[in-house]
């Protein structure tokens, strides 16, 4: 019998015994067993005989290698043998006559055949496509057997070859499909690969061991995968990726960049010196996390991995010439003052080191303003750069930062340049802007076009679709007030609202603008009692704040001391907090793409118990159908059973936005929220009553008690500046003097 049920048979458990149970849902309690999204039986069967095998055989070695020691160590044995040490055998195994097989033999019997590789990539939701023309991509039919004999059997008798015919759609999808050996563990990076010692050591000691689905696609195309024989190309593509949030992105284009420069210091062209690959993020705070990931990554690998700052120099640029031309105009003029002005800033650049870095992360306008000084010259080349990472790319290919990424792109002007552009959600228009610059870049250089790489797209589950493991709540607040309220019952998991949302934090807020981040963070300042640490566990971080602010927020919301972070779209993407339990939608997002980015911040890496609720008034109704599409896409690509969040009587009585409305909300927002511009004191959008001011104002006071405090507050300052006056009257008639008495 159990002693323990025998000791425990009468005892009655209390319900906070069963709060640890619950608790350990939440994504903040610690590292996810599995990090993969989408796995089958089907294929984690075919992946763990491929492991199986490994073990097997590294068994195999290992008992073949105690027999023979423990022969030589039987001093008694019968057979005689001569006390000549062991040839070493690291990276080999033996064979069945004692010679060493070579490390690529051993990678031959790993392969997989097309039908594994297949079974192992449809069951984690990866597609591979060739996004060339057909007439550049080298098919190798396989005829069946039937086919050949019959061949065979024909070979006497000449017969006309038939005309080629069009594929029909069908067929052209099967021939762009791509299936790369999948990335069954990170060990295969060394094993397979050949990836340098050293990183896979720092891979190793971050506690990497079960490659993500993009991670498990992307990194064999690569690293050069010699199993890709659809296209018939085993060189490193151009890759296109479009995969989840949370998913293991940045590592996945880190670790190539990172090997492709090891490589490239042993070989014959090390004297080369520069920066060798360029990661281009859209935000600082992203751009700064990447550096922080790499650093880990490159220790003792020899490279070298920097953040872009302002004033720092990139490369060299000849500006004697543009000087010399001054100097002249100036002499002409006589003006000696204008000159020293101008060339004052050119000494300055000139006399601040180049960088000497071999990895740049930046953000486009800061590339561009130091390539081209500050935008007054022409961009300069990058001649040496072989690697172009755009992380979250369809925001820097969209208008707000496409030139800036087109000019950085073009002055890669290296004939062997990869490029790859990683995002959660990505349009046609990214990967048609991404044929035509490729196209022309190669024109450019005079590079010819024909003998392009390929352009690979990896897709990892639905296209811009949110990711499946987190709860999504669409609440109805009707108005500003009824928003407010509702955010506030989140802060008092007792005082939980109808729909029963229980959010804890740390979780993050995001606004429309910067005005009402900064005004919700005003009114939610003292809602925290002080015991708990009171007003310094909110905080508000925008992109008006600088950057020493930004970065101390940022550090004190990752170490805990700041429980509740209001923000605008400007931590929606890329930004990794491993420990939030939630987003709150405040606002609601501008597409369904921001969305996608803004509750991608919870539920990473596979955690699983993140929500995120989304409110929206009277105002918002004709906005809401886009999001309301893509929660139901994620509960349907999670395979949720029981009652869904969105039901379909919501989604048929949502109204349709047409695709103009959709591009004025891409850019300005609701026109509710816009930011009022002021002139005289009065809002200029408001009505003669500011009708438009009260509904979009962030409180739950009514008019009459604000009206009451404003009057409190302009007496107690009437009443200070009434005591100052009087008492700065007694001492002036004090300290004078009316003269000696008669």
């Amino acid at each position: 019998m159990d002693a323990f049920r025998l000791l425990t048979r009468s005892t009655k458990f209390s319900k906070s015994a069963a709060a640890p149970a619950e608790s350990s849902r939440l994504p903040s309690t610690g590292k996810a067993a599995n990090p993969q999204l989408f796995r089958t039986a089907e294929g984690e069967k075919l992946e763990s005989a491929q492991n199986g095998k490994k073990r097997k055989r590294a068994a195999r070695a290992v008992d073949e290698k105690t027999e023979e020691d423990t022969a030589d160590l039987d001093f008694f044995h019968s057979n005689k043998r001569s006390a000549a040490p062991a040839t070493e055998t690291t990276g080999h195994t033996k064979g069945d006559r004692g010679q060493p097989i070579a490390q690529d033999e051993s990678d031959e019997e790993d392969a997989m055949d097309e039908v594994q590789r297949r079974t192992i990539l449809n069951s984690h939701k990866i597609k591979v496509t060739d996004l060339r023309d057909l007439d550049e991509i080298q098919l190798q039919p396989t005829p069946a057997p039937e086919d050949s004999k019959k061949k065979k059997k024909k070979s006497k008798k000449e017969v006309p070859e038939p005309e080629p015919q069009p594929l029909s759609k069908k067929e052209q999808k099967r021939a762009r499909r791509m299936y790369p050996q999948p990335l069954v563990s990170f060990k295969e990076l060394r094993s397979r690969y050949k990836i340098s010692s050293r990183l896979a050591e720092n891979i190793a000691e971050q506690g990497f061991t079960v490659p993500t689905e993009v991670q498990l696609g992307s990194l064999p195309l690569l690293l050069g995968d010699s199993s890709v024989s659809t296209a018939g190309q085993v060189s490193e593509p151009d890759l296109l990726v479009v995969a989840p949030t949370g998913s293991g992105k940045t590592l996945s284009f880190m670790i190539p960049v990172i090997n492709k420069i090891v490589r490239h210091h042993h070989s014959s062209q090390s004297d080369e010196h520069g920066i060798l690959s360029l990661v281009v993020a859209p935000t600082k705070e992203l751009a700064s996390q990447i550096v922080n990931e790499g650093r880990k990554l490159v220790a003792g690998t020899g490279v070298k991995i920097t953040l872009m700052r302002k004033g720092m120099r990139v490369v060299e640029q000849e500006d004697e010439g543009e000087s010399n031309a001054l100097d002249e105009d100036s002499e002409e003029s006589g003006s000696e003052a204008e000159n020293e002005e101008e060339d004052k800033p050119k000494k300055q650049r000139n006399n601040a080191p180049v960088t000497k870095s071999d990895i740049l992360v930046t953000t486009p306008l800061m590339l561009v303003n130091s390539l081209s000084a500050n935008q007054t010259t022409s961009i300069a080349r990058l001649p040496l750069v072989r690697s172009l990472v755009l992380d979250e790319a369809d925001v820097l290919l969209d208008p707000l930062f496409r030139e800036q990424t087109l000019d950085i792109w073009r002055s890669c002007v290296h004939p062997d340049l990869r490029v790859s552009l990683w995002s959660a959600t990505m349009g046609s228009n990214v990967e048609d802007l991404t044929q035509s610059t490729i196209k022309e870049r190669l024109e450019s250089i005079g590079h010819p076009s024909t003998t392009s790489h390929p352009l690979v797209r990896l897709v990892v589950g639905l296209k811009d679709s949110a990711v499946p493991n987190i709860d999504h709540r669409l609440v109805y607040a009707a108005t500003e007030q009824g928003k407010l309220l509702g955010l506030r019952q989140l802060l008092r998991p007792a005082a939980a609202s109808a729909s029963d949302v229980r959010l804890r934090p740390p979780f993050l807020i995001f606004t429309q603008t910067i005005p009402r981040a900064i005004a919700l963070h005003s009114e939610l300042k003292y809602d925290i009692p002080a015991e708990a640490g009171g007003s310094s566990r909110i905080a508000v971080l925008h992109s008006d704040l600088s950057d020493s602010q930004r970065s101390d927020i940022m550090r004190d919301f990752r170490k805990g001391e700041i429980w509740i972070l209001v923000t605008t779209d400007l931590l929606a993407r890329g930004v990794d907090f491993r420990g939030i339990n939630g987003v709150v939608n405040y606002d609601i997002p501008n597409s369904a793409a921001v969305y996608v980015h803004r509750v991608g911040r919870t539920g990473r890496a596979g955690r699983e118990g993140g929500i995120a609720v989304t409110y929206y008034t009277k105002e918002d109704i004709p906005y809401v159908k886009s999001i309301a599409n893509v929660i139901d896409v994620s509960e349907k690509l999670r395979g949720a059973e029981g009652e869904k969040s969105i039901q379909k009587w919501l989604l048929d009585s949502l109204p349709d936005l047409s695709k103009k409305d959709k591009q004025e909300l891409k850019k300005h927002g609701v026109k509710a929220r816009q930011m009022s511009k002021q002139v005289g004191g009065k809002d200029k959008n408001a009505g003669q009553d500011g009708k438009s001011s009260r509904e979009t104002r962030i409180s739950t006071k009514s008019g009459f008690e604000r009206r009451m405090e404003n009057r409190k507050r302009g007496a107690i300052e009437a009443s200070r500046n009434r005591k100052a006056t009087a008492n700065t009257d007694g001492n002036e008639s004090a300290g004078s003097w009316d003269g000696l008495e008669d």
